[in-house]
């Protein structure tokens, strides 16, 4: 910033002493003088978790669900960059002013940081305060749940980051080199412990967006499972399933029905709340997911159709399978009449409409769409997988996957499979029921499979999908290399 007012004064023809341009750091003197009664520190992880909504509001759909084999963005405002895989470190720069700079890369770096700048200033003032004593402990373990959360997204999209776990008090602590992935994971494990003994059991009386003990156990095993820590992932996973605190809900169109919502928790065990009537407090997703200028019964107020499943994934679905109907070849407009699928896109007469996230009632933009941050079918499939990976496809690996199947209409999985065999129909599976929930890329990465699937993910819009081994994980945004001196960037994006 120094540097680019200094360049504007030089092109006006103005001077001026660079003495006048040093900083005091403000902010954290504030930070440092808040945390005094109960309500900063409710104020205080509020502003944590408020990183959620900008979070998972776009820049995770944007580098998983843009990225990957299950739908891809119309093309404006650079979004096609990351379907095509044409970014580089320079590419937030590039983009338009405004939201855009923050929907991809960039976006999950500053929230994510931001989240856990907030976090670290609750775990390190709020055990100080004089509160209700089981209240200031769940706050705690609240900040410990969303540091490790953040650190986790940060790891899947850039692979070694800076792990942060003390509040910046000074410009000087802000600036920190990149860790292992070793270490990375030491400490998301260490936060979720602590997150884990901390935290209340489920009950209907948890309010909700707040993480339940078994939400979290949830959570670690997913982690575990990117870990490849097979043992600890598989255990965390019947914790959690065993617990009885969640269940599958009967019908999965339920879990993204909004007038289900409050019931959806049972299964939904952990998400980000949206409230179309609370400012700042919605999500992008249902207006990039919608058809283009609705107004109609269906999805939304507003929605723009920015965003349309690839024609082959739609077909990847069995005609029986209820998950199919999450997805969408018609529309009706605001008359009531039919929109057929030629007509659905801009762009493409094959574009097929997510209904993931829809909101008849929302005010214009503003919605009621909930995002999950972990879903107990979820946790089914990291227990088959976990199990797959340790044992083979063994009676309980194919009793988790099974479970899933069921609830979606369909019949038992094939018996008999192999390991390998066994461990692709999970994948498959997780990309079937977790679709349009920024999980697929990280799937596809993580097992390293990107290179063969993206080719084959391609329609009229795309016809071609080249990416490189260096795009399994995203370049450091450039801004940030050039801001801290200890960062460097990733292989194959210097």
């Amino acid at each position: 910033m120094k540097k680019q007012i200094l360049l504007l004064l030089a092109m006006s023809g103005l001077t001026i002493s660079c003495s006048k341009l040093d900083e005091t750091v403000y902010s954290s003197i504030f930070t440092t003088n808040f945390y005094k009664t109960a309500s900063d520190a409710e104020a205080g992880i509020a502003s944590s978790a408020g990183s959620l909504i900008n979070l998972y509001g776009f820049p995770l759909v944007a580098v998983s669900d843009f990225a990957a084999d299950q739908a891809s963005p119309r093309a404006v405002v650079g979004r096609n960059t990351i379907t095509l895989f044409s970014y580089d470190p320079y590419y937030t720069a590039q983009r338009n002013s405004g939201r855009h700079e923050t929907e991809g890369p960039q976006g999950v770096w500053r929230f994510s940081y931001k989240g856990i700048e907030n976090a670290n200033w609750v775990i390190e003032k709020v055990p100080a305060i004089q509160m209700d004593a089981q209240r200031r402990t769940e706050i705690v373990a609240e900040a410990y749940a969303l540091r490790g959360l953040y650190h986790w997204m940060l790891t899947k999209t850039f692979n070694e980051i800076p792990v942060k776990i003390k509040a910046s008090s000074s410009e000087a602590e802000a600036l920190v080199t990149k860790n292992s992935r070793a270490d990375i994971y030491k400490q998301i494990y260490s936060d979720l412990d602590q997150a884990i003994a901390g935290l209340p059991s489920y009950s209907v009386s948890l309010v909700k967006g707040r993480p339940s003990k078994e939400a979290i156990q949830g959570l670690y095993a997913k982690v575990a499972l990117y870990n490849e820590d097979w043992a600890k992932a598989l255990q965390l996973a019947q914790a959690t399933i065993n617990s009885g605190k969640y269940s599958l809900m009967p019908n999965v169109l339920d879990v993204f029905d909004v007038d289900k919502e409050d019931a959806a928790r049972i299964e939904n065990m952990w998400a980000v709340e949206a409230d179309r009537v609370t400012p700042s407090r919605w999500l992008t997703v249902m207006g990039i997911a919608g058809p283009r200028n609705s107004s109609g019964p269906d999805y939304a107020k507003v929605s723009f159709g920015s965003w349309f499943a690839y024609q082959g994934f739609y077909n990847s679905f069995s005609p029986s399978d209820k998950r199919r109907q999450l997805l969408d070849t018609t529309y009706r407009d605001v008359s009531g009449k039919i929109v057929p699928q030629k007509d659905i896109t801009p762009v493409t007469p094959k574009g097929v409409l997510i209904r993931k996230y829809r909101d008849p009632n929302s005010i214009a933009e503003a919605n009621n769409c909930n995002f999950p941050i972990i879903r107990l079918a979820d946790v089914y499939l990291v227990a088959a997988e976990a199990e797959a990976r340790q044992n083979g496809a063994t009676v309980a690996a194919y009793g988790y996957i099974n479970t899933v199947r069921k609830r979606a209409g369909l019949g038992d999985l094939t018996p008999g499979l192999g390991k390998d065999a066994f461990i692709a129909a999970v994948l498959q599976e997780r990309s079937w029921e977790l679709f349009a929930e920024a999980d697929r890329w990280f799937d596809l990465t993580r097992t390293n499979t990107f290179l063969t699937v993206i080719p084959k993910a391609v329609n009229d819009v795309y016809p071609t999908r080249t990416p490189q081994a260096k795009h399994r994980y995203y370049p450091i945004p450039l801004e940030e290399i050039q801001a801290n001196p200890k960062l460097t960037q990733n292989p194959g994006w210097e």
